[in-house]
């Protein structure tokens, strides 16, 4: 296993060696749609240099715009759809429902269900579409067919707009950087379906629920509240449901990063009935039966570890032994810590660096909400003199880092401030919602990140 480990790791190294993007979701696009905007965005990437398109997952967001809360972990979000969807063929569509019929028929099942039940959570469904009665669940679809057949088409479309657009990336030489995040929501298609796989009660509630213990950050720690994986049946049908998802996500993008890596090593226990993340336990999971296996079936295994916060040795240990690159942020590389990953001189190949992520203010509004002696320090730890541009300053230490991939929002290559930020963690108004405009895309912009990414190139091959 460390063999094919090790030869894992190095093909994933060579695979992502020295290479530069950016981090936009489709949403932030212009028209935020799969349509030839996003097209024109891949122009623009491989006219500047850029070979890493980083985006937030593409499913169905919760009702505060977050797409890390969704009520399906395969469905694409169908406001996402071009105003002029792709035909739909209707050979080429029964293929794609035979092929997407492990989570296809469940998801249009729970649409209906949802639109028949005012969106209420499927734990106060009537008990046959609760418990999921066969006879019932045969008479809604044969009544709802032509309802069922639409959910099904919207998805097709989805899927072949996004094809679209990875088939004209690809043959730019530019790679699309997918997300998930580790744990689903409860009021979800996946949940429904399988509760079998969730730590439920009999009613369908969680008895135990997700989060992170108290830290310096957060005093109570941080309850999430979507259930917790019944890892021991999962790990008994051969993670039959984590395979199928991971399937999903290679078949939409080329790199995949897994939110909440840790989690794979141990995941913070709380009770259902406990209002905060402060009483809870910490239970290992079989993450290394689970890459084992999904090393087996996916022999490239392109996934990156979100590994920041508190990491252990055992989830380092983990990262290492399957070769999956783990993460960088610039923005966290200013303390008195010389051990701090996150400092430019202890960044290392195995790492992609961020100047900030989608959860990051922008470079520049961090900066400028940092005290003077604080700024000064930022100076100091880059050995640099002081600079009004703080955005290119930052994105020049990415490139000129010794990470495989550095990757860099969009609102720092426009050198934008904090009204430009994607998601502030803890609040749920305004969130994921900055778009970009195409006036803000120019030439010039285009010209300025290539030189960035070839002044990295050149440090390097100095």
């Amino acid at each position: 296993m460390q063999k094919t480990a090790a030869r894992c790791g190095a093909a994933m190294g060579e695979a992502l060696n020295r290479k530069a993007g950016a981090l936009l979701h489709v949403t932030s696009l212009p028209s935020g749609k799969l349509d030839d905007d996003a097209l024109r965005w891949v122009d623009f990437m491989a006219e500047s240099g850029l070979s890493v398109w980083q985006i937030l997952p593409l499913v169905i967001p919760d009702a505060t715009h977050s797409p890390y809360q969704s009520r399906s972990a395969f469905a694409m979000n169908p406001e996402l759809l071009p105003s002029s969807p792709p035909d739909v063929n209707e050979s080429d569509f029964e293929t794609f429902c035979a092929r997407e019929d492990y989570w296809l028929d469940d998801f249009a099942l729970f649409q209906v269900l949802k639109g028949r039940h005012d969106q209420n959570a499927w734990v106060s469904w009537p008990d046959v579409y609760r418990h999921r009665d066969e006879q019932a669940l045969r008479k809604l679809a044969q009544e709802a067919g032509d309802e069922i057949r639409q959910i099904k088409q919207q998805q097709f479309q989805l899927d072949r707009a996004w094809h679209r657009i990875r088939e004209h990336a690809n043959a730019r030489n530019i790679e699309l950087f997918g997300d998930i995040p580790i744990f689903i929501a409860h009021d979800s298609a996946d949940t429904w379906a399988r509760p079998e796989d969730f730590l439920l009660d009999g009613d369908g509630q969680p008895t135990y629920v997700t989060g992170v213990p108290p830290d310096y950050f957060a005093e109570f720690g941080q309850r999430w509240g979507n259930p917790h994986y019944r890892w021991d049946r999962m790990q008994t049908d051969g993670f039959a449901w984590w395979i199928s998802r991971m399937q999903r996500q290679f078949d939409l993008f080329d790199i995949v990063r897994i939110d909440h890596f840790r989690g794979l090593v141990a995941v913070w226990m709380i009770a259902a009935d406990c209002e905060t993340a402060v009483d809870g336990y910490w239970q290992e999971t079989p993450g290394d039966a689970l890459l084992a296996t999904l090393q087996h079936r996916f022999p490239k295994l392109s996934i990156v570890a979100e590994d920041l916060g508190v990491i252990t040795d055992e989830v380092r240990d983990l990262r290492h032994k399957y070769g999956l690159p783990g993460m960088s942020v610039l923005q966290f590389a200013f303390d008195q810590f010389e051990d701090n990953p996150h400092k430019p001189a202890n960044i290392t190949p195995d790492n992609i660096v961020y100047t900030g992520t989608h959860d990051n203010d922008t470079t520049v509004g961090w900066f400028y909400k940092l005290q003077p002696h604080e700024q000064a320090f930022v100076f100091q730890i880059l050995h640099k003199e002081p600079t009004d541009d703080i955005a290119r300053l930052l994105i020049e230490t990415a490139m000129h880092s010794n990470a495989s991939i550095a990757i860099v929002p969009l609102q720092d290559y426009l050198g934008l401030g904090s009204e430009a930020r994607m998601n502030t963690p803890g609040s749920t108004e305004n969130n994921w919602r900055w778009q970009c405009s195409w006036d803000a895309l120019t030439p010039a912009l285009s010209t300025y990140i290539r030189s960035l990414v070839e002044g990295g190139r050149r440090i390097h091959a100095g």
